[in-house]
């Protein structure tokens, strides 16, 4: 069946079953959040970093730069989820720690969320947070040529996005190959579904046009060759496993080396919690192709 056309088949009441993910996870604000909450806290008081470096003009365009110490390791720049209308670069310090541990510069980036901003505000917002980390490289230790990208969920719509993006286009001073690996985890990858899911499409007030002007599979494939590695929970959804496989499916070619990978037994959110489990092989793809 056709990636494009299967979302056509649900009613309203399975569009929020298959995308509003919250509704099959009742713990989560009770057990879910806080366990990240404590466990970013903790990451922040052990690790050396900078938080709160601004970007850009917006409330929330600020990012945390967390330093292994060496200037020469490869950075990792991670986008949160939240359906772009939820969340906050403090829940996710905790991802942070493994890779800083294992070598490697990490920014955890905070963007302005919907509706004080649209959606392509947002992709917008997230370029200038990969220029300004490209820019002030010097300025945080990072090296300049080994960023990678990381997102969940809508962070992985996001990562889609910035190996979309033609950045001499977006500015003159960039690289055209900025990006050296892309990790979309659990990502959106056609928009028009999440537009029918009248739960969550409240708050991000996304509408036909900008569904499909700001989905990857239609508008924004990736420009680079650079590898990524799309991974999906393996107890996700049927329709979060089509979201990542159609963009495997499209753009995975012998020029550009592309894995899917499915995290075994585990569910949208507990996903994050196996990545940050350094003995898992979740951890130990992405630290490879980061590396």
């Amino acid at each position: 069946m056709n990636h494009l056309t299967y979302h056509e088949k649900f009613s309203p009441e399975e569009f929020e079953s298959q995308y509003n993910l919250r509704l099959g996870r009742p713990d989560y604000e009770e057990t879910v959040i806080p366990d990240w909450m404590a466990r970013s806290e903790a990451a922040r008081g052990r690790l050396s970093c900078t938080l709160d470096v601004r970007y850009g003009e917006g409330e929330k365009q600020k990012f945390d730069v967390y330093s292994c110490g060496s200037n020469e390791a490869a950075t990792l720049l991670y986008f949160h989820g939240g359906y772009w209308q939820r969340g906050d670069k403090s829940v996710y310090s905790f991802l942070a720690a493994p890779f800083v541990d294992a070598g490697v510069n990490v920014v955890v980036v905070g963007y302005d969320l919907c509706p004080v901003v649209t959606l392509t505000q947002i992709s917008e917002q997230s370029r200038e947070a990969v220029a300004a980390v490209y820019r002030r490289a010097d300025e945080f230790g990072i090296n300049r040529k080994r960023i990678a990208v990381m997102g969940h969920s809508a962070g992985g719509h996001i990562t889609e996005m910035m190996m979309a993006t033609d950045w001499q286009l977006h500015s003159t001073d960039l690289p055209k190959n900025l990006i050296a690996a892309g990790i979309p985890i659990s990502p959106l990858s056609l928009l028009e579904p999440v537009r029918l899911t009248a739960g969550l499409n409240a708050g991000i007030r996304m509408d036909e046009a900008e569904a499909e002007s700001q989905s990857p599979m239609l508008n924004h494939p990736p420009i680079t060759n650079a590898p990524q590695l799309v991974v999906v929970g393996g107890a996700e959804t049927d329709e979060f496993h089509r979201q990542a496989q159609m963009y495997f499916d499209a753009f995975s070619n012998t020029e550009r080396a592309m894995e899917i990978y499915f995290v075994p037994g585990v569910d949208h959110f507990d996903e994050l919690n196996v990545l940050a489990d350094t003995q898992s092989p979740f951890f130990e793809k992405s630290l490879a192709i980061i590396s």
